[in-house]
């Protein structure tokens, strides 16, 4: 008995060739949209910001309810207010305060990513010189900042030197712990093909680092910023070159609690200023490549 050769599929008809692209864009998944508060971005905005207003409100409502005097503690209300009617005070201190972090922050980044390049050089070196930096970094700047302040002569660059040795030891830790963290294969690989220590240098120990470095940078720019408030509480000085440390300091003796408040809110919002700017910073060098910064998570 003979079977019969299988025959080709019938063409589809016109009309019904030209129904098949509509079905398929129908039975095609459509992405579904993700709300607005399900985003990442907008969680890490909108959260803290939540927190936030119920804590003020709280403290609101219990210094209403308490019927607590100012010269205790201020309401958020009586703080704000302080903030603006004092503004042309405490704006030019903020700028003072913020003149002495930044540029103590490059000093120690600086300062801090050339040491690291020293010790990676040679483990000798690291071993013989890494305890004196960690002894830097434990001796109370309150104990040496006046010292510097005699020996420097200029108030500002007494105080940049004083919130630089703050803010360098994160600096050197993370950055020296990044260039040490390579790959022993792609080591081994450099070393195959002979490659002097600068290109080993630029092209290997220094990619590895840059999460280390940018955590660094993190972790500095807040100490940077709490070396110069210390700085000027010890230099205590005053008129046109006075921080926001000397703000908060007369505020004190004159009883001002309010103006004390807000001056240390605009510390506080400064510190977070700084650390949002090295946040974004990271994202911005890590973002396309790193997995630290690439996680949904």
């Amino acid at each position: 008995m003979s079977t019969p050769y299988p025959t080709a599929p019938a063409a589809p008809a016109p009309a019904e060739r030209s129904a098949q692209p509509a079905r398929a864009k129908a039975h095609r998944p459509v992405a579904a949209r993700v709300p607005l508060m399900a985003q990442p971005r907008v969680q890490r905005v909108v959260y803290p910001l939540l927190v936030g207003l119920v804590l003020i409100a709280l403290w609101q409502g219990l210094v209403t309810a308490m019927e607590l005097p100012p010269y205790l503690v201020p309401s958020p209300l009586l703080m704000l207010k302080t903030l603006l009617t004092d503004w042309a005070a405490l704006g030019g201190s903020l700028w003072v305060t913020v003149k002495i972090t930044v540029l103590a922050f490059a000093v120690a980044t600086v300062a801090g990513v050339l040491i690291s390049f020293l010790f990676v050089q040679s483990k000798r070196i690291e071993t013989a010189l890494f305890p004196y930096a960690v002894l830097l970094q434990v001796t109370p700047i309150v104990a040496v900042a006046p010292l510097i302040i005699i020996w420097v002569k200029d108030p500002t660059a007494s105080m940049v030197i004083c919130a630089a040795l703050v803010a360098l030891f994160p600096i050197i830790s993370n950055t020296t712990l990044g260039l040490r963290s390579v790959e022993p294969d792609l080591q081994s690989y450099f070393q195959l093909n002979r490659a002097t220590r600068m290109q080993t240098l630029l092209r290997l120990r220094i990619p590895s680092a840059l999460p280390y470095f940018f955590g660094g940078l993190r972790i500095s720019s807040g100490l940077a910023l709490i070396g110069a408030v210390v700085a000027e509480f010890v230099a205590g000085t005053g008129g046109q070159g006075a921080g926001l440390a000397y703000q908060i300091l007369q505020a004190g003796f004159q009883l001002n609690i309010p103006r004390m408040f807000a001056a240390l809110l605009l510390i506080s919002l400064t510190g977070v200023a700084l650390f949002a700017l090295m946040a974004w910073g990271t994202r911005v060098a890590l973002g396309s490549w790193h997995a630290s910064e690439n996680s949904h998570d």
